[in-house]
C-alpha cells in the first residue's frame, strides 16, 4: 500500500486558508499531513478547519497565544494521538503531535528557533535532545517517521549562503552536528536519500530582498524515518512552486506491506 505524507509550515494557519490552502489539499491528496505554525487555536478556525474526508488532530501553544502550534489532517484513523514531549520542560507551545499508525509513530514536530537569544538556542538543543531520547524510546516498538520545521540547514549545501550564515542560529555548528548524532542514530533524511545532492533545494525563503525569487533559500524542512523503513521510500521532495507561506510543503512517499 502507498502512502503520501505531507509537511509544511503555514506560517498561520488564518492566512493561508485566503490563499488557497483548500484548493492545495484536494489537489495534493495527503494521506497524511502535518502543520506546524498554525498560530491559532482550534476555536478562532471553527468549521473552516474540517476538510472532506479528513480528521483534524490540533495542538495550540497554550503559553502564549497565536504563536507556535501544529495540527495533523488524517485519512487513516490512528491508533492513538499523543500532544508535547514526555519531558515538561518542552510542552507548553504546542510544537508536537504523535500520531500512531499501524506500521510506524507519526511525528509531526516545530523545532524551536534559535535566533532570538542564547536562551532559546539552548531551549532549541535541549529540545532536540528530548525528542530524539523519546523517538529512541518509543523505536523499541515501530519505527519512526518525523516530518518538519526542523530550524536547521544541515550541510552547506542546504542553503544558498553558506559562509555568510554560519554564525547564525539555523546554521551553527552546535546544531548541524546534532544532524549529524540524529542520522547517526539511524535516521534517514528521505529527501538527500531519494535525490542525492541536488543543490537549489530550499524549503524556507526569507520575505525580504526577493529571497524566494532567486531562490536564495534554506532547506530545513524534512522528513526522516528510522533506518528500518528506508526500503520501503519510494519518493521523497520539495514542492517549492506551492505558495501560500514563507515555507513550501515537502513530501514523502512510502511503500507499506
Amino acid at each position: 500500500m502507498s502512502i503520501r505524507l505531507f509537511s509544511w509550515n503555514v506560517n498561520g494557519f488564518r492566512a493561508v486558508l485566503g490563499k488557497g490552502f483548500g484548493d492545495w489539499l484536494a489537489g495534493a491528496a495527503p494521506d497524511v499531513l502535518g502543520l506546524q505554525e498554525v498560530k491559532a487555536e482550534e476555536g478562532q478556525i471553527g468549521e473552516a478547519r474540517h476538510f472532506p474526508g479528513y480528521a483534524c488532530v490540533w495542538n495550540a501553544a497554550r503559553t502564549k497565544k497565536g504563536y507556535s502550534g501544529t495540527a495533523c489532517y488524517t485519512r487513516h484513523e490512528p491508533l492513538a494521538v499523543h500532544r508535547g514531549l514526555p519531558d515538561e520542560r518542552y510542552r507548553g507551545e504546542g510544537r508536537v503531535i504523535r500520531l500512531e499508525f499501524e506500521h510506524f509513530h507519526f511525528f509531526n514536530i516545530y523545532f524551536p528557533n534559535g535566533q532570538m537569544s542564547q536562551n532559546r538556542l539552548d531551549f532549541k538543543m535541549g529540545f532536540y535532545d528530548a525528542f530524539l531520547a523519546h523517538a529512541e524510546d518509543l523505536r523499541r516498538s515501530k519505527p519512526i517517521v518525523v516530518c518538519g520545521d526542523f530550524n536547521t540547514a544541515h550541510r552547506e549545501i542546504d542553503l544558498k549562503n553558506p559562509k555568510a550564515n554560519e554564525n547564525t542560529s539555523g546554521f551553527l555548528p552546535v546544531e548541524r552536528a546534532w544532524m549529524d548524532r540524529f542520522i547517526g542514530h539511524g535516521y534517514v533524511d528521505t529527501f538527500r536519500h531519494c535525490r542525492g545532492d541536488v543543490t537549489g533545494a530550499y524549503s524556507w525563503w526569507s520575505y525580504r530582498h526577493g529571497a524566494r525569487s532567486r531562490n536564495a533559500g534554506w532547506r530545513i524542512d524534512y522528513f526522516f524515518v528510522s533506518e528500518e523503513l528506508r526500503p520501503l521510500i519510494t519518493d521523497a521532495w520539495i514542492d517549492a512552486d506551492v505558495q501560500g507561506s514563507d515555507h513550501c510543503p515537502v513530501g514523502l512517499e512510502l511503500d507499506l506491506p
